[in-house]
């Protein structure tokens, strides 16, 4: 079998150990090419070149939005309908997606786990098809967590915080949660409604200042949260959450998350869905797998399955 192993080493893990790109290089010794990244525009190249030869396997390793990446490379190059199974290991700040698929944990010793397998499991998963809208011109996407919202709010400040994985993460959240209990300024800046239309399946939703907008084909976005907890039930219909609450109204209903449970709420959208789209005046900030982009108008829908490995 023919393996391929592309790494990001620009992902923190790799940043924090020099070490590990050449880790990952003895143990595909034989066995696998790797090939380390620095920069998103490298993988069309990489890819097309696996293309060109054929794999049996790709390994991703990195954070999510190299995940994203990596298979948005890997669609262009393969075509949809022809991917290769894909394997993703973690290497980056959380590496959310790698974690629901069952991937945890150093990925030289998850790589060679793989390796050492005699007979590689593997299981169809869902995808969502992103398509932005920005300036006239349109980019496409394969990922997996859409948000917007409280999502783009949140990222901001994780990142201005200086991306510091679960732990800052949580510190983060908690006190959003806190003050969400009495109206306090942090909790505001996240929660406040963003100014926005969102059109499902067609049908324009009564709202136009919405909370929270996710939607995710994996059921844990990071800490717990189960916001999509329907995530992944169907391979044509991501779940789509959308409130249009308050800070006081949705900051409280935290717990529901945590226990995979509707946040409900008058005037909210909660089900699966074939495609929605959302409208920003001008632009609007929205979230794909932890990389913050912006746009006039996003459209989500679901992607091309993909045959991911698991351990």
């Amino acid at each position: 079998m023919r393996f391929d192993v592309i790494a990001n080493i620009t992902a923190r893990l790799y940043r924090r150990r020099p070490s590990l790109l050449d880790e990952m290089k003895r143990v595909s010794a034989g066995v696998a090419e790797v090939h380390p990244t620095t920069h998103v525009d490298e993988l069309d190249a990489v890819c097309a070149r696996i293309a060109a030869r054929g794999t049996d396997l790709v390994v991703l390793s990195g954070g999510d939005g190299s995940f994203m990446a990596g298979v948005t490379a890997l669609a262009r190059a393969f075509g949809e309908s022809s991917l290769p199974r894909l394997a993703l290991l973690p290497g980056g700040t959380v590496a959310t997606v790698a974690r629901n698929f069952g991937m945890q944990g150093d990925p030289a010793r998850l790589l060679a786990r793989l390796f050492a397998s005699r007979a590689l499991a593997s299981r169809q998963r869902a995808t969502l098809r992103v398509r932005e809208a920005r300036e006239g011109a349109t980019t496409t996407r394969i990922g997996f967590i859409f948000g917007t919202g409280l999502v783009a709010r949140f990222f901001d400040i994780y990142y201005a915080d200086g991306a510091g994985g679960y732990g800052g993460a949580a510190r983060i959240a908690g006190r959003i949660f806190v003050e969400s209990f009495v109206d306090g300024p942090y909790a505001r800046q996240v929660l406040t409604p963003m100014p926005c239309t969102i059109e499902v399946d067609g049908k324009r939703l009564a709202s136009d200042r919405w909370s929270l907008v996710c939607a995710s084909v994996v059921r844990d976005l990071g800490l717990g949260m189960r916001v999509n907890y329907r995530a992944g039930e169907d391979l044509d219909r991501p779940h789509l959450v959308a409130s249009p609450l308050s800070p006081r109204s949705l900051g409280p209903r935290a717990p529901l998350v945590l226990l995979g449970k509707s946040i409900g709420g008058a005037g909210s959208f909660d089900d699966l869905a074939r495609s929605f789209v959302v409208r920003f005046s001008p632009e609007g900030p929205y979230v794909l797998d932890g990389d913050v982009l912006r746009a006039s108008e996003v459209t989500v829908s679901a992607g091309p399955p993909i045959d991911v490995v698991t351990l």
